[in-house]
């Protein structure tokens, strides 16, 4: 289903080179050579940590496990989201519920990891944080987590703090998956247009720039996808998140929690003390 029934868009399941050598010193041939004779006293290779994707490096990935399942048991499941700080990252609100699927803050009901900073699983330069709070919106669907340690070479998504208007082209990008039955999620960012169709007073409705498909739009596990705009690829403003929408890749609108509305919210839970 789509992301507006029963939270359809969470799913369950889910080098750097060497230090250069010296230059060789003359051999004396009385005695013999030592190592930092011939080669300079030796340094140690840095332990570099590859830089992360030049590419939507802010896009969010968030896996959960342990989410309690009534009947009993747990299950597995995901959202999509996108740094806005170096501690913080925006998705929905029901990302984080209990299991009546109640929105929930504070503590993690179950646990939470973050990555950022990769186009596809396999690249090596993410960052991974553990999710330690949620803040979740006094007015729609969206939810602040916090990091457990900054990441501090990306540059986060600006909040956008006005409205957004009929007719504006706002990109997509999510880490769901590719198919509504699915429950395994794609290995690499998705990435879509959408159009600004109308505008409520907490959220808007976009609809898709062309022919809908699973690569292009929201499915399970896009719930909290950005949308934003963005003239290199690099950096941008989050004018939304993806919160509900039509079973995908089904013709329709989709429903978008608006940031604007809470971007003095979001600045005032990130100034509190922790």
């Amino acid at each position: 289903m789509g992301a507006g029934l029963a939270y359809g868009y969470v799913a369950a399941d889910t080098s750097g080179e060497p230090a250069a050598a010296g230059q060789a010193k003359p051999v004396n041939h009385g005695v013999p050579a030592t190592a930092d004779d011939v080669n300079g006293p030796s340094v140690p290779a840095p332990s570099l940590v590859p830089a992360p994707s030049p590419v939507l490096p802010f896009t969010a990935k968030l896996v959960m496990s342990g989410i309690p399942a009534k009947g009993g048991g747990v299950r597995s499941g995901g959202c999509s989201g996108a740094l806005i700080a170096p501690e913080w990252i925006l998705t929905a609100g029901h990302c984080f519920h209990d299991i009546n699927d109640v929105r929930v803050g504070g503590k993690p009901p179950y646990a939470t990891t973050a990555t950022v900073g990769k186009l596809q699983d396999s690249d090596p330069g993410g960052r991974t944080a553990t999710v330690l709070d949620v803040r979740q919106s006094p007015v729609n669907d969206v939810a602040m987590v916090k990091l457990d340690v900054a990441v501090n070479d990306i540059v986060p998504l600006t909040v956008g703090d006005r409205k957004p208007t009929p007719g504006q082209q706002l990109e997509f990008a999510g880490w769901g998956t590719l198919s509504a039955a699915a429950v395994t999620r794609t290995d690499r960012v998705k990435r879509g247009r959408f159009t600004v169709a109308t505008i409520a007073q907490t959220t808007l409705e976009a609809e898709h720039s062309g022919a809908r498909t699973v690569e292009n739009s929201p499915c399970p596990q896009d719930s909290g996808a950005p949308l934003f705009v963005s003239d290199d690829d690099r950096t941008g403003t989050l004018l939304g998140v993806v919160s509900s929408g039509p079973p995908c890749p089904q013709a329709g609108r989709e429903i978008i929690a608006r940031v604007d509305v809470v971007s003095e919210w979001i600045q005032q839970e990130m100034a509190k003390q922790q």
